[in-house]
């Protein structure tokens, strides 16, 4: 008998060590586009610098912890009934010290972080900050730069990316129209919760172009996970080129196919600016200057003529959700578009620069 669980206890310790490297494995990731732990951005540096000594300092207190209590289960287990390890109750010094250390380190993790969440949460001043308003939708993310209108006082409003210029800092003011979501670009900045009936702020900045992906952070239902987003940080110049593309109406369809599918549907949820029967509806992303963005349906998909057609064609299929027309239903549902009709928006909204 002894054998036989002397076996089962090796099998046992074998297959929690197998168990245990796979998910370290799992863990490993050479190139991660949401890793907090490579931050760029100066708030997500800040976070990072605050995080790796108090980790750090947790690791330490966890390895004195449990080997000490591993040493005294070892060093005094009791051998016989006789054997009992020495009492120390009342021992005042003890109690002093174990009282005082934890006190200090708290003490000493508490000024930092005090430090660092009043510094993040500053509102950033001064004519070179952009303000954004963003708005959560059941599942995309709507972007109002109250700073840039049209001559007619339109502001520019896009989805799911968020275009920046390098070397300036992005105050963000969010709220929801529908659940609570959770923005969060972890390579810029750490999360924060959007609350509807509320606003919530978020300040963003990175020196350096590039793309870097986030997502919602909080349940939202069905579509959560797919409620993703890009901030994609440009050279000054380019934004500013980016900006003023922006500010122009977009062109009307020459085809009458894809002017009737618009004026029948896609206007009761979208807005195109500057197409004659846009109502500038928000159900939906605004669709102005769709093709310009590099992905689509909350950042789940690239910006190509295949995938925008496979989205017309049936857009619950490819993003689960409860379509418009049922209890709940926020999501595009499939109005069974002919091919003919399907190619017709996607000539056109493709172009849509």
């Amino acid at each position: 008998m002894r054998g036989s669980n002397a076996r089962r206890s090796r099998r046992a310790v074998l297959w929690s060590g197998l168990v245990t490297l796979a998910f370290a494995a799992a863990a490993c990731a050479t190139n991660a586009p949401q890793d907090a732990l490579k931050p760029v951005g100066p708030v997500a540096k800040q976070e990072d610098n605050l995080f790796r000594p108090v980790f750090w300092i947790a690791v330490a207190v966890f390895v004195l912890v449990e080997g000490g209590l591993i040493y005294l289960c070892a060093r005094f287990r009791r051998r016989s009934d006789n054997d009992a390890p020495k009492q120390i109750h009342g021992n005042k010094r003890l109690e002093i010290l174990w009282t005082i250390l934890p006190a200090a380190l708290l003490a000493g993790i508490a000024i930092p972080v005090v430090i660092t969440i009043f510094d993040v949460a500053a509102k950033p001043v001064g004519s070179n900050v952009i303000h954004v308003k963003l708005t959560g939708h059941q599942w995309w993310w709507q972007y109002e730069y109250t700073d840039f209108k049209t001559p007619q006082g339109t502001t520019l409003k896009t989805a799911n990316e968020l275009v920046i210029p390098t070397g300036r800092w992005v105050y963000l003011s969010m709220t929801s129209a529908d659940v609570i979501h959770s923005y969060w670009v972890p390579k810029l900045s750490g999360k924060q919760d959007v609350i509807p009936n509320r606003t919530t702020y978020l300040k963003l900045r990175s020196d350096v172009p590039g793309v870097f992906r986030g997502q919602c952070a909080e349940f939202c239902a069905l579509s959560h996970a797919n409620m993703r987003l890009r901030v994609i940080v440009e050279a000054p110049s380019d934004f500013d080129r980016w900006v003023a593309g922006q500010l122009l109406p977009a062109a009307a369809p020459s085809d009458p196919i894809a002017m009737a599918r618009l004026t029948a549907t896609c206007f009761a949820c979208h807005n195109i600016g500057g197409v004659p029967g846009s109502q500038g509806a928000l159900i939906g992303p605004d669709l102005t200057h769709f093709g310009s963005r590099t992905s689509f349906a909350g950042s789940m998909f690239e910006m190509t003529p295949e995938n925008i057609a496979a989205w017309l064609r049936d857009p619950p299929g490819v993003k689960p959700g409860v379509p418009i027309g049922e209890p709940g239903g926020t999501m595009m549902p499939n109005y069974h578009l002919s091919q003919a009709e399907i190619d017709a928006l996607v000539a056109y909204l493709i172009n849509l620069k």
